[in-house]
């Protein structure tokens, strides 16, 4: 089976863990990627449900690891590849000044990738009719597995050991939605700009599109290199039905938020993210996508995760053909473009952990 089609199918499926010790500690609830667990396959660093209704009854099985920490992945039986998992981070054994452990200020994503989200509340997760139906920003603040605000103090101690510990490339910072205003731009702003102070890492910031493009130019000069934007959702049916507040935002306000942010932060050095299975057709997927690659904004696009816990716990997630058929021709849209996730400076995209899309783009280039 071709690497991308594997990838594919383990993050459609999710798997079962024979040994659920095995490399670092799996995520459940928070900001995504939740119910995840980082395993590396073929040289690529990918987050796998392991906590989800789907894992639990997968077909794959993820062996114990051998002596050389190598473990088969097995389908119904069948031997098919083979994984490692990367370890735990060395920054989760320190605490922060005052006193904070630093896994409760930001976490390790993929194999080099520092995550945090700043605020880990939002205007709209109390009210069960306006919050985004997939989300579990509250889950992990309610199980104290992190705090409501990190300080820019605080990300800048832990970001700094995380560089000179485990050697993170790069950062990304996301945020719960604090008003219907600057929609978190001005926090992102203080948080980036001690970052960068203490530690020379590319940053990606994400939040819904401000209500004023004046607040790119700040973000940029802040040392945000690059900048997320979410539609979640690219039709106005699925994102009234999935996220009814976010919804209140409209489709256009983020294609004007895209068209004033590219130039500001560059071609490629915007993004937004794209979970299929919630209800739009690969059509619309691909048609949303087309018109954001001639902006110059990289969509990046995963499967749905249903997370324990959400009111869509127990919705489907997206099969591996419906995936597939996004997927290859996003890749050869995106490689004909030259607009490559090897070429953002930091974030999801960069990443990659979470979809296949990258990975579909490298056997696409070297067709």
């Amino acid at each position: 089976m071709p690497t991308e089609r594997l990838i594919n199918a383990l993050q459609s499926y999710g798997v079962r863990l024979a040994d659920t010790r095995a490399g670092a500690p799996s995520r459940r609830g928070g900001a995504g990627p939740s119910d995840h667990k980082a395993m590396t396959i073929a040289g690529r660093t990918v987050m796998v449900p392991v906590h989800t209704e789907t894992a639990f009854d997968s077909p794959f099985l993820i062996r114990r690891p051998d002596a050389d920490g190598v473990s088969e992945i097995e389908h119904e039986g069948v031997v098919i590849g083979r994984a490692t998992f990367p370890g735990k981070p060395r920054f989760y054994a320190l605490s922060t000044f005052d006193g904070v452990p630093y896994s409760q200020i930001a976490v390790l994503h993929g194999r080099d990738v520092l995550a945090t989200t700043v605020l880990q509340t939002c205007i709209r997760y109390a009210s069960r009719t306006k919050t985004c139906q997939f989300c579990s920003i509250g889950q992990s603040l309610a199980a104290g597995r992190t705090i409501a605000h990190k300080t820019p103090e605080q990300l800048a101690e832990v970001a700094r050991a995380a560089v000179l510990l485990d050697g993170v490339k790069h950062m990304v910072m996301t945020t719960g939605t604090p008003n219907a205003t600057d929609r978190g731009a001005a926090v992102l702003c203080e948080s980036a700009f001690a970052v960068k102070a203490a530690v020379d890492l590319p940053i990606q910031a994400q939040c819904e599109p401000p209500d004023d493009d004046r607040w790119f130019a700040r973000m940029k000069a802040s040392g945000i290199d690059a900048l997320g934007m979410h539609l979640e959702a690219v039709t106005p049916e699925v994102r009234a039905r999935i996220m009814p507040g976010k919804a209140s935002v409209p489709l256009e306000r983020y294609h004007d938020a895209f068209a004033a942010a590219v130039p500001v932060f560059g071609r490629g050095q915007v993004s937004t993210y794209i979970l299929a299975g919630l209800g739009d057709t690969p059509e619309a997927i691909l048609a949303m996508a087309e018109r954001l690659i001639g902006i110059g904004v990289y969509p990046f696009v995963v499967p749905f995760v249903p997370i324990s816990g959400t009111p869509l716990e127990s919705h489907p997630a997206p099969r591996p053909d419906f995936m597939h058929a996004i997927l290859q021709p996003l890749a050869a849209m995106l490689v004909r473009a030259g607009l490559q996730s090897t070429d953002i400076k930091a974030g999801c995209g960069r990443c990659g952990a979470c979809s296949a899309l990258s990975t579909y783009e490298r056997a696409g280039a070297a067709a």
